[in-house]
């Protein structure tokens, strides 16, 4: 499939999506996302605007969820590592497995680290991260959560501490804030504007100076951003060299951040299409570092 859309304005690059699934994974955890991004246009009254182009990674041809849901793959995970930096945005689902791929080291674990590297290594592209429920603590293990901030479902904040606290011994020792939120967004893209109250991104300050979510407005922004470079000198100071890292928490927080993933990286405008097409009420998450880019 083209990754390009054309329109009457011009072509208009396609966001590459790849969900990377494990065996018993969360089969919300996956649906509710995938619903919000196939739905997302750059232009919401042209359909032929998709922003998203979807690729589904699995271990194996088909894999099924915790209660029984089968999906068949487009790829395997060799041709995912093979195909790597092609993808803008890697989406982990939570569920049931996470446990057996803690135990095991397996997939999505290096697909994962490959990916953070891969960032490290290239800032001048803007890639994403997110993880969608417990999905967070296979971030976790993997160690790129060291000084940043990040949340889980509700029921595993003690687990995912914990997880934590071993890759810091095991790393540099920089600790990991686990918060309490619906998403939290680390290393997020947004334009701030000359009025921050007009900004619908910024609803309030809190105490400890974090605002909540921010992301930039504007169809295609995200790509634009890569040209500058000044954008891509700032991204390659941050940590994981500027890789935008979403956590969610349980099944309705993937959905508040699938939206603001539509909204950072399309527009504000699309993002509340799709919620109103759903009849879904967006809440927004936490912003804990950005920059303007």
């Amino acid at each position: 499939m083209s990754a390009i859309t054309e329109t009457t304005d011009g072509p208009i690059e396609v966001i590459q999506v790849l969900f990377a699934l494990h065996p018993s994974f969360g089969a919300q955890e996956l649906c509710g996302p995938l619903e919000i991004l196939s739905k997302a246009l750059h232009k919401i009254n042209d359909p032929a605007t998709k922003a998203f182009e979807i690729t589904i990674a699995a271990p194996s041809d088909d894999v099924s969820s915790s209660s029984g849901l089968t999906i068949k793959a487009d790829i395997d995970y060799d041709t995912a590592h093979e195909d790597l930096s092609k993808y803008d945005v890697i989406i982990i689902p939570g569920g049931d497995g996470v446990n057996k791929v803690l135990e095991t080291q397996s997939e999505p674990l290096p697909i994962i680290s490959a990916f953070a590297k891969l960032q490290i290594s290239d800032p001048s592209k803007e890639r994403t991260l997110m993880s969608i429920g417990t999905g967070s603590l296979l971030f976790a293990q993997s160690g790129i959560l060291q000084g940043l901030a990040a949340t889980t479902h509700p029921d595993y904040y003690t687990k995912m501490e914990i997880i934590c606290k071993d890759a810091a011994r095991k790393g540099d020792l920089e600790q990991t804030d686990v918060m309490e939120e619906n998403y939290v967004v680390n290393n997020a893209r947004y334009e701030l504007g000359e009025n921050l109250e007009e900004n619908p991104f910024v609803l309030s300050k809190r105490p400890d100076a974090k605002r909540k979510s921010i992301a930039r407005k504007g169809s295609n922004a995200w790509k634009e951003s890569v040209k500058r470079r000044e954008s891509n000198a700032r991204r390659a100071s941050l940590r994981l060299g500027g890789l935008r890292l979403i956590t969610s928490g349980g099944i309705t927080s993937g959905l508040d951040a699938s939206l603001y993933l539509v909204a950072a990286m399309v527009s504000h405008e699309s993002a509340q299409e799709v919620a109103r097409i759903m009849q879904y009420t967006w809440n927004k998450g936490v912003t804990v570092e950005g920059i303007d880019v």
